[in-house]
């Protein structure tokens, strides 16, 4: 995709990624990622990196499939978007940088980005850290974009410099960087806190991005007002 993609990030919470390729040059998106592109850009669903790569993105929860887009007789333009209210985020890594992204966070990225799964190495942070078992793993010579709900925030952390995360809001980390998980205070602490009895521990060196809404947090809010849900000592019942 040349030296470096063209990109412009707009909205507010609602954020678009617009990307401008040449010809000859492509982006890749997870399936149903596009909103729009230019009439000379046609896309392909690929198994991009074989049937084993294929097999491994649907372990992080990604479809089996990921779609390319290209630009034919000139400079075209394709644009993607997050599922749900949030914000989006370019990751340049450039220069042998690797990041570890939780499953749901990747978006699009350029043609000379890699993707692989990553294992948790702790049971601990398998069962408590609010990530999963399986984690994406990025490297390449290009930007990848990644979409979490709320916003966003990176820290660049020292050797040795650790950041305690409530758990579900890390996004991602660089590979440099050790992800642990541990419990929070006491046992009054950790029941009438509000905040559980574990939080996720990142110590750099290295880059950090966090969410400040986790889905499972967007979710647990619009409960109350799904249909058929009790508020306030009215009860509303949908019926189509």
């Amino acid at each position: 995709m040349g030296n470096r993609v063209k990109y412009n990030i707009t909205g507010d919470n609602l954020q678009f990624v617009h990307v401008e390729f040449g010809p000859g040059e492509m982006a890749w998106a997870e399936a149903g990622a596009m909103v729009y592109m230019s009439g000379n850009v046609t896309m392909n669903a690929k198994a991009r990196g074989g049937l084993m790569s294929g097999f491994k993105r649907v372990l992080t929860g990604e479809s089996f499939f990921v779609t390319e887009f290209s630009a034919e007789g000139g400079p075209g333009v394709a644009a993607f978007a997050g599922r749900v209210p949030g914000k989006i985020t370019a990751i340049d890594l450039r220069g042998g940088k690797q990041w570890i992204f939780q499953k749901d966070a990747f978006l699009a990225a350029e043609s000379a980005v890699n993707m692989d799964i990553a294992f948790q190495k702790r049971l601990g942070a398998v069962f408590f850290g609010g990530e999963g078992l399986i984690l994406q793993r990025f490297w390449g010579e290009g930007n990848v974009f990644v979409h979490a709900p709320g916003d966003l925030i990176e820290y660049d952390l020292r050797p040795g410099q650790s950041l305690k995360v409530s758990s579900g809001h890390a996004v991602g980390w660089e590979s440099t960087v050790t992800y642990d998980i541990q419990t929070v205070g006491g046992i009054k602490t950790a029941f009438f806190g509000g905040e559980g009895l574990f939080v996720t521990t990142l110590t750099g060196p290295g880059k950090v991005l966090l969410q400040s809404m986790t889905l499972g947090k967007l979710a647990t809010a619009l409960v109350p007002f799904l249909p058929g849900q009790t508020s306030g000592g009215s009860s509303f019942t949908f019926r189509p």
